[in-house]
């Protein structure tokens, strides 16, 4: 779509209204007059493909120079029925503003963010790839470890109260409130998969039986989920992505960039580095579908760097940045990562769960042509999680990991 300015369309923009294609061009020039030259044309085309928003990319014809819009519906693109807070794009733009400061180089530009529209104007990375399709190609990314956990270290260490003076963390929490978009992961994650209470799951046919046994059948599993529901509705310890997978990464050989923080709130750590562990496993799956060898041994060692790095990079930073007197004392640091590292395993367990039963479902596995691999795989990613979340205390390293998906492999071939 290519749109042409027109000054006489600018007031329509003061009142909230979902945009299109054709509206992108004004809007652009309504908020960042100066971005694009005079009367250029500009060419609008939406590219998202996520389950909340409405992404448009536009671009100067003759320059090249472009820029992302963002904005929130107020229902969910894979569901009508589901309305959610415009306000989650408000809170997206702040944390992307903090994580800047903590992570520079690391996050997308936000130019701007309009209040009335509910639309972040920001960087756009056309020139880097989304991660989940580029593995999906089985592309490796040998900096990737190495970024996302200086990126992790960075965002979540410095927003606790073992970092921050209590009083400033305490208004971030208020800040961060997130009630809509937390119940949605309090269903998804932590509810749904292990009964089907709404209806929801998509089950594969064929492990149908399995999941009725391993899943919905499993009491002391489902104490377990309690536990993590709850641990994961009170424990304000830092402020989360929320929603760290592959879907919510660009990557360039030499770039990582991490984005979409629209679900972030005040939470365990874990749950955003489990995410990450999970989705290295998820492209596990279709790269062991396609017997690709090599990808798999680097979605693996890729895994174990995630965790050893992030508490290398950890215990470092701590010793720099703590100002809490108490959090000094001799063994807590040790500690304080033992539980963060447990909460990582539960955290990597559920988003196996989720995205191998539930209803939103990643194309690593659903892209799967293969029937009986992908049957393989899922089954594969329950056993893990099952394992990952009962024993997390006894997860340490990152080889205690990749053990555990390797465990549950053998076990996988045994039921099929």
């Amino acid at each position: 779509m290519i749109g042409f300015y027109k000054e006489e369309t600018m007031s329509r923009f003061s009142k909230y209204f979902l945009m299109k294609e054709g509206d992108i061009c004004d809007y652009v020039r309504d908020q960042l007059p100066d971005y694009f030259a005079g009367n250029s044309n500009i060419t609008v085309k939406e590219i998202g493909d996520g389950n909340l928003n409405y992404v448009f990319r536009a671009v100067e014809e003759g320059t090249d120079k472009s820029i992302i819009v963002k904005q929130a519906g107020e229902q969910l693109r894979i569901s009508a029925e589901m309305r959610i807070t415009t306000d989650r794009n408000r809170i997206e733009s702040e944390i992307l503003l903090i994580q800047d400061k903590y992570a520079p180089g690391l996050v997308p530009k936000i130019f701007k963010y309009d209040t009335v529209m509910c639309a972040c104007l920001m960087e756009d990375l056309s020139d880097h790839r989304l991660m989940r399709y580029a593995l999906m190609e089985h592309q490796t990314f040998p900096k990737f470890a190495e970024d996302v956990t200086t990126y992790m270290v960075n965002t979540l260490l410095n927003t606790t109260d073992v970092v921050m003076e209590h009083k400033e963390k305490k208004e971030l929490v208020k800040s961060f409130i997130n009630p809509e978009l937390c119940e949605i992961t309090e269903d998804l994650i932590y509810t749904e998969p292990y009964n089907d209470a709404k209806g929801r799951n998509i089950v594969t046919p064929e492990n149908l039986e399995f999941v009725k046994k391993e899943l919905y059948g499993d009491k002391a599993l489902h104490l377990e989920i309690a536990k993590l529901k709850f641990e994961f509705m009170n424990n304000a310890q830092a402020l989360l992505h929320g929603d760290l997978h592959t879907g919510s990464i660009f990557v360039k050989p030499d770039s990582t960039i991490i984005f979409d923080p629209e679900f972030a709130f005040y939470g365990p750590m874990g749950y955003d580095i489990g995410n990450v562990i999970a989705n290295l496993f998820f492209a596990w799956d279709n790269g062991d579908a396609a017997g690709n060898t090599s990808f798999c041994e680097w979605t693996l060692r890729t895994a174990e760097e995630v965790i050893d790095l992030f508490k290398s990079k950890f215990i470092a930073e701590y010793g720099k940045k703590v100002t809490d007197i108490m959090a000094k004392t001799e063994g807590f640091a040790e500690y304080y990562l033992d539980t963060i590292i447990a909460d990582t395993a539960a955290g990597a367990g559920t988003e196996l769960v989720r995205r191998t039963v539930g209803m939103a479902q990643v194309k690593d596995v659903t892209t799967i042509a293969d029937k009986n691999k992908r049957i393989r795989a899922e089954r594969i990613n329950i056993l893990c999680a099952k394992d990952l979340v009962m024993n997390r205390t006894q997860f340490k390293t990152g080889k205690d990991f990749t053990a555990s998906f390797s465990k549950a492999i053998a076990a996988a071939d045994k039921t099929l």
